[in-house]
């Protein structure tokens, strides 16, 4: 199969970090340019991690051409043109500053950085970056979810009318075992939160962007049900438990289990949002209600190439209807399958590289910006804020 349209100059790729987010962005710049017609041939010219062992089996499996064991030596080399960082956040404003200020573009994974602070450097170092067309993007990837993506279409039509109410939950149970051993998801110090943080920031950029409003104050509650795990270090990924045995040393978690807080919208809109990975049955039920004044919306990731709508003007007796969304016209998919042929999670991260792709093509900035990713790190900060202040209500 061909990569990128005839003739279209490369797209040369460093990416940090090779573990679950490693792997799904691997597949996705692999796979973009097969199924769309990108302006920009992406390369996978090379991937980082600490352990040389690690990493060097990465490259082989996801097919990058070259290894590093030092992010930094990415970002030294002529041959790489965009650093893609898969790692914890306390790591991404490093990374990301120093890439954009060596003049190559970046994608982020989410959450931008563990604090408002560093975000907010990152967001200024971004903007003098875009200036001299070089471009950076955060991974919220749900963004690019076909159903959701005609949601946003729907809102932004208008067909909701005046939107009067958000709900908004992501829900696991992955960590729902007392014993399932320590990860650095549950060290505050490298991921900055918890369920918040983790899941909890990708229902916020939902929610804001299919809304097309900025949640402008909170009132929350944090919860910590398991307050020490097993230290049986990062072997297992998420979900994975691995071999811990009952006398294993065992160390604090630092961060929330579960995450409740109400909203209000600058548009006037009220919303309530909940994260946790402690919902038992259920996987990946990131979930989305939009409800306005001539109809609603719903979502549900678990059944995720479906979107339920609900119009006001069809008769009383009407209930939600539920759109199948596989045919052409629909956002993205009219590259993929014939109709009624569903996508599945990896394609998100794909339809993410197409719009990065076509965005540093065009020099345009590309969504969500590290700027939008800031505006959902200030909305995780007045959470944690509110709850540590008995739920006081925490303007954004």
């Amino acid at each position: 199969m061909t990569s990128g349209q005839p003739g279209s100059l490369p797209l040369r790729v460093g990416m940090v970090g090779y573990a679950f987010m490693g792997a799904a962005h691997s597949h996705a710049w692999r796979t973009a340019p097969r199924f769309f017609d990108l302006p920009l041939e992406p390369q996978l010219t090379a991937v980082a991690g600490r352990n040389r062992e690690g990493v060097e089996a990465a490259a082989r499996k996801y097919g990058w051409a070259s290894t590093e064991t030092d992010w930094r030596r990415l970002i030294e080399r002529d041959d790489i043109d965009l650093i893609d960082i898969c790692t914890p956040g306390n790591t991404h404003g490093e990374i990301a500053i120093a890439a954009l200020e060596a003049g190559k573009h970046v994608l982020c994974e989410k959450p931008l950085a563990n604090t408002v602070e560093e975000a907010e450097r990152m967001t200024a170092v971004a903007s003098a970056a875009a200036e001299r067309g070089v471009f950076a993007m955060c991974g919220y990837s749900y963004r690019r979810t076909p159903a959701l993506a005609l949601a946003k279409q729907m809102v932004d039509e208008g067909r909701l009318g005046t939107i009067r109410h958000v709900r908004a939950q992501y829900l696991q149970d992955w960590l729902s075992d007392e014993n399932a051993p320590m990860t650095w998801r549950l060290d505050k110090s490298k991921s900055g939160s918890g369920s918040l943080g983790d899941i909890g920031a990708h229902s916020i950029d939902a929610a804001q962007w299919v809304t097309g409003q900025k949640i402008t104050g909170v009132s929350a509650l944090l919860e910590t049900f398991v307050k020490e795990r097993p230290l049986a270090g990062d072997r297992v990924g998420l979900g994975g438990h691995g071999d811990v045995s009952d006398s294993a040393p065992r160390g604090a978690v630092t961060v929330d289990d579960a995450a409740i807080f109400s909203v209000r919208f600058d548009g006037g809109p009220i919303g309530v949002f909940e994260a946790t990975r402690y919902a038992l049955g259920r996987k990946n039920a990131m979930r989305l209600e939009v409800n306005g004044t001539k109809g609603s919306l719903a979502f549900d990731f678990e059944d995720m190439n479906v979107l339920s709508i609900y119009d006001a003007d069809d008769s009383p007796h009407a209930g939600f209807r539920r759109v199948f969304v596989t045919e052409p016209e629909h956002p993205y998919v009219g590259n993929w399958w014939p109709t009624g042929h569903g996508l599945g999670y990896e394609h998100g991260f794909t339809h993410q590289v197409v719009d990065l792709v076509n965005a540093i093509a065009e020099k345009r900035q590309p969504k969500p910006s590290f700027a939008d990713a800031l505006q959902v790190q200030k909305v995780l900060a007045a959470v944690e804020s509110s709850a540590a202040d008995s739920s006081r209500w925490q303007v954004v």
